[in-house]
Order: structure tokens, then sequence, then C-alpha cells
């Protein structure tokens, strides 16, 4: 992996790449006429080094925290590099903050200097800056944003910054070249799936460990789409990944993304699960709408390429495993896997010709792959696209852990795994209930592959700990091991299978835990049900609060219009119901107590920001404090 730059520090990174890839393009922003305008790696570290500059200037000292409110923007980078360059810590968010979340995390922060967007973030700002007394001054990022005379703008501070260098100023390189490993480098505030945000301590050894163990390499001519939230430590390492391997990023957005696709042409792309959920719906929905021709032959394309997949991943030794197939086994799914090859593998070239490469082309027709994380992607989703040939590398972390404890590769995609442990890493199963270790364990068959139990890590990634919270660190970081409070197992495969939440799980009067997540996404596979959450802890049984499909009901023949609709219409409520014993049955493989046995409709769909994080994980706790009534409902006389 020859242009890989390997860094202790980001610092170190920054000026690396500048030197390496000097006037490739590091960075583009999306222009107005969607053309996008690149800034090199020599160009984004002077400008880096010249904020950093007029930062220390006015004051901002080693270490010290500095807010960075923002999406996805050009500015943001820029931001971060004067920041680290000065050799303080930059605690991020996204623009969607709101007043209350700025006032406390700024405050618990210790934050005496704010970076924000634009003026409706100025707007948030302002009200909650009387709770800030200790923030001295604020930089707007946005040079068109209409703004009080004492407000600093981004573009004036790197002209002083750069005045102050041409001088010969050389203050911001003796910061930068200061900077130690073991220093923080983020202070990230988690979204709070279960209640208070907490801050989390990332140092630059932990983002560099990140770069380094890269289990796959990137070229110069890749070229990624930023799309998630740029504060989340997921985007994050994939823009120092991009910016380690000399390749460009284009920062785009939900309202562009179609457009951008096309006028990019990524290879690469950081994403969520909810980006492929979503144009799943509407290649199906595109489909389902279609002549009667462009159906037969979609399900044709469709039905080949699984076969001749799934037999590639067989040879490949890249089926999941999660019963240690015997020799009969194995030497039967062989036969089987050879003969739906054989069969299916020239009219798969074909209709991969006329079909399959067509829909390639809705993510600009080059793309090499994405690495999905931040939630588990359906099955059903997975194997989509994965099958018609657009790679889906899903990856598996969390803000504590810098975020990668595990992710597949082009050479181990293992579909319904979220791939190999990262290097450096060690991963742990733990019994949930003894808090033995049952993987790796010498006395279980097969080291204790196949067992399910908690997840535990260790790792370079694993941050310092929660920021003024001592205590709560305790409760998840031992001896430097990290409780990720996921149930998974280790497939026979050697990789790693996300199962649930212990914190999620539902344990029912009976005692049997119940892992909601498998449910859920069951259930979703549905074209009738957006949205649902499964409930049940101390029951007899579990139930679901359901989020129709509206429009799916609409386009087959049902009366409806909206939800309300729904819930007075007993054909539709019976379509339900048939959906949710269809899925979530023996036959699907779910166990009695597993089954739903009551459920309610929602109101309306789950909103960011309320009953969902910014990465689409429900919030549990505030669902079941909001539909508390609702679920309840679901458990007359005791239940």
């Amino acid at each position: 992996m020859p242009h890989r730059i390997r860094a202790e520090t980001l610092t170190d990174l920054y000026r690396l790449a500048s030197e390496r890839f000097g006037d490739r393009p590091a960075f583009a922003r999306r222009n107005p006429d969607a053309s996008y305008a690149p800034i090199s790696f020599r160009g984004l570290y002077d400008t880096g080094l010249n904020l950093a500059t007029a930062l220390i200037e006015r004051g901002v000292q080693a270490r010290e925290h500095v807010g960075l409110l923002s999406d996805n923007r050009l500015e943001w980078i820029m931001s971060d590099y004067g920041i680290l360059l000065a050799g303080a810590v930059d605690v991020p968010r996204g623009s969607d903050v709101t007043a209350d979340e700025i006032a406390y995390i700024m405050g618990h922060a210790d934050v005496r200097v704010v970076f924000l967007e634009n003026a409706a973030v100025w707007k948030k700002f302002e009200t909650c800056k009387d709770r800030l007394p200790q923030v001295q001054f604020v930089v707007v990022m946005d040079p068109a944003a209409q703004l009080p005379a004492d407000v600093l703008r981004l573009d004036d501070l790197i002209q002083q910054g750069a005045a102050l260098r041409k001088q010969g100023d050389r203050r911001a390189e003796a910061r930068a070249n200061a900077v130690k490993p073991e220093q923080l480098f983020t202070l990230i505030y988690t979204s709070g799936t279960t209640g208070i945000p907490k801050g989390v301590q990332l140092t630059h050894a932990n983002m560099c460990s990140q770069v380094r163990n890269l289990p796959f390499s990137l070229k110069q001519t890749d070229r990624a789409l930023s799309i998630l939230p740029v504060w989340h430590s997921y985007e994050r390492v994939f823009e120092m990944v991009a910016i380690g391997h000399g390749c460009c990023t284009h920062y785009t957005s939900i309202r562009t993304i179609a457009d951008d696709l096309k006028s990019v042409q990524p290879t690469m792309m950081a994403s969520a699960p909810r980006l492929w959920e979503s144009l799943y719906e509407k290649i199906i929905s595109r489909v389902k709408h279609g002549s009667r021709i462009k159906r037969t032959l979609f399900h044709a394309a469709y039905r080949s390429a699984r076969a001749v997949q799934r037999a590639k991943y067989f040879f490949r030794h890249q089926t999941l495993d999660m019963q240690n197939r015997n020799i009969a086994q194995s030497l039967s799914l062989a036969i089987f896997h050879a003969g739906n090859f054989l069969l299916n593998i020239i009219p798969y070239r074909v209709l991969d010709v006329l079909v399959l490469s067509k829909l390639r082309h809705v993510v600009g027709g080059n793309f090499r792959g994405t690495i999905s994380g931040g939630g588990a992607l359906p099955p059903h989703v997975d194997e989509f696209f994965n099958f018609i040939g657009i790679p889906v590398l899903e990856g598996y972390g969390m803000t504590e852990t810098s975020p990668v404890l595990a992710v597949r590769t082009w050479d181990n995609l293992v579909i319904g795994t979220v791939g190999a442990v990262y290097p450096e890493t060690e991963i742990r199963i733990v019994d949930l209930n003894t808090g033995e270790t049952l993987y790796p364990n010498s006395r279980k068959p097969k080291m204790g592959r196949g067992l399910l139990g908690e997840i535990h890590a260790h790792g370079p990634q694993i941050m310092q700990g929660y920021y003024k919270n001592a205590e709560t660190t305790r409760t998840v970081l031992r001896d430097g091991w990290m409780n990720t409070g996921d149930i998974g197992m280790m497939t026979f495969n050697d990789c790693l299978k996300i199962l649930g939440r212990s914190k999620d799980t539902i344990v029912l009067l009976s005692g049997e835990n119940v892992e909601p997540l498998p449910i859920e996404n069951k259930l979703c596979e549905s074209a009738y049900i957006l949205q649902c959450v499964v409930v049940g802890q101390d029951k007899k049984h579990i139930g679901a609060l359901i989020v129709p499909h509206v429009e799916t009901f609409q386009k087959t023949g049902y009366a409806v219009g909206s939800i309300a609709d729904i819930e007075a219409s007993a054909p539709a409520r019976e379509k339900l119901q048939e959906e949710i014993r269809r899925l979530i049955s023996g036959e699907q493989g779910f166990k009695p107590f597993e089954r739903i046995s009551a459920w309610q409709l929602l109101p309306k769909p789950f909103d960011l920001g309320d009953e969902l994080t910014t990465t689409y994980k429900l919030k549990r706790h505030v669902i079941t404090e909001k539909y508390r009534a609702l679920i309840e409902s679901l458990y007359p006389a005791h239940g």
C-alpha cells in the first residue's frame, strides 16, 4: 500500500499529506451551479496554518477545547485543520443542534471559542449565550451571513493569519510539531439514544491507528462523497483515511446527492443504512410501476445474479457460517451452488449488461463500494446491492472506539456480518449472566465461535474516557477493555455478527431474552411497514408499534390517504396482520416467544432529532416515554 501515510498525530498527517500530495485536490465544495471547486492538499494545509496563527494570536491555548458547530462543507475541514494545528481540541456538532444542547455541550466542555456554520446556527447560539459566559468570541463560516459587528468571520481570520505568517510568524508550526499522540484531538458528545450526551475523549493516536490499519487500500484517483454528519467519528475517520491516501472528498447533502452521484461519479463513500434502504425502495417502486417486460427482465436478472453471486461467495468461503458446517453439509451446498452457477451464468451475463449495469449507474457508474455504518443494514437490502454489483462493505464500531472495530473488505465480504476484526484490535464475547469469556476460549469447542454474548473490545482506538465523568467511564471501560453494550458472536468465518444491544434486550416475565433488532429489521422488509419498534420489557409477550407505509397501501388499491385511514380500515389492518405473521414466523427462524402477539399503529413516522438519532437509530427511551399509554394498551389485564 505505497501511497498510505503513516503518522502518529493528525497534525503530522496533515503536514505529510501536503508534502506528498501537493497540488492534488484534497476536498471540494459544491458551487450553486452544481459544479465542484477543489482545494489542494497544500492549499488546505496553508489555510489551516493561517487560521491556527490567527487563533493563537487571539489567545487560543494548546489543548484548549474549541466548539465547531456545522454540517458538511469545505469550511468545516478548514476550521478543523486550524484548530488542530493550533494544538487545540475541537468539540463538534451538526447544525441541527438545539439551543439547549449548545448550552449544555459548550458549557460542559469548557469552550471559550465557538465556530458556527451560518446565521441560522448563530441565532440558536444567541438564544443561549447568556448561559455561556465563558465564551469569549464566535467565528462564523458562511461569508454571506448577516451578523452583528462583534462576530468574527472565518475568512477574515484566515487573512489575518496569512498576514502574520508573511511577516515570519511560525507559532502555528511550533504548536503543531509539539502535539503528542496521547493528546486529545476531539471531544465528541454522543447523540444520546439513552439520555444526556457524554463527551467522548479521542486522541491523535486513536484516530491515526484507524488510518494506518485500514485493511484495504484507496488510490489517489479515488473520489469520495461526504454525506454523513461530519462531526460523527465515522465520517471523520473516512475523511482522515482519504487524506492519508491522497484522494479527494466532495461535500454533498441529502438534497443534492442524486445529482452529485452522477456528476462526481464517486468510487467510494461512507454511508448509513438508511441511504441504501431509500435507494432500494425507489428501485423496487420503479420496477413495480414499469412495463410487464421491464418487470420480467428485472426479476430474471436479479434471480440469476443472486444464484451466481451466492455461488461465488460460497466457493470463496464467504457464506455466513454460524453453526460450523460439517463436510457432508459443505459438499451438499457445493453441489447445489455449482449447479446453480452453471444454470445461471449465461443469462446472468446477458441480463447484467441489459438490466443490472443500468442500476449501477444510479451511483455514478464507477462505484467501487461503500462502507456502511452507524446501524445494521436490513438483510434484504444488504443482499440486493451486493448481488447486483454495488459492494457494500458493512462496518461496526462506536464513537468510543474511534469508531471502527470490524469491517468487511472486498476480499472478505460475508453478507450478514460486519466483517473481520480490525487490525491491532482484540474482541471478546462475554456471557451476559456469568461474565465468562466465551470467545476466544480454548476450553470451548472451536474456541467459542458461534456463541452469543456481549462484545468487549481492546485496541489502540479505544477512547480515553468520558469527559468529567469518571463514574460512567468505569462502567464501560475496565483494564483497557471497552464494553460495547452490543450482543454478537464470532462466526466460523472469523467474522463478527451483531445481533442486538444488551441494553435493548427485552426480558420477558418468563425470563426469555428477546433481541428486538432482528425482529424490527425483518418487519421492515415488508413494503407495508415503514418503521417499527418492538416492546415488551417485563411483559408476558412482545408487542410492536408500527408506522405503516401509506404510499404502498395506496399503490396496492387500498382507499386510504393517511395513517388514520389505515387505522380505520379493516382490510388494511388485516393486511398488516398478515405481513407480521408471515415475516415473524417459525419458517423465518423465529422462536415462539419472539412472535408479535399484539401491535398498534403510531400516528406519525419517527423524526430525526426526536425519536431518531442523526444516524437513524431508535431512541428507545424517548419512544417508550412518548408512547407509554399506547404500549400499555397492548397489555390489558396485566399482560
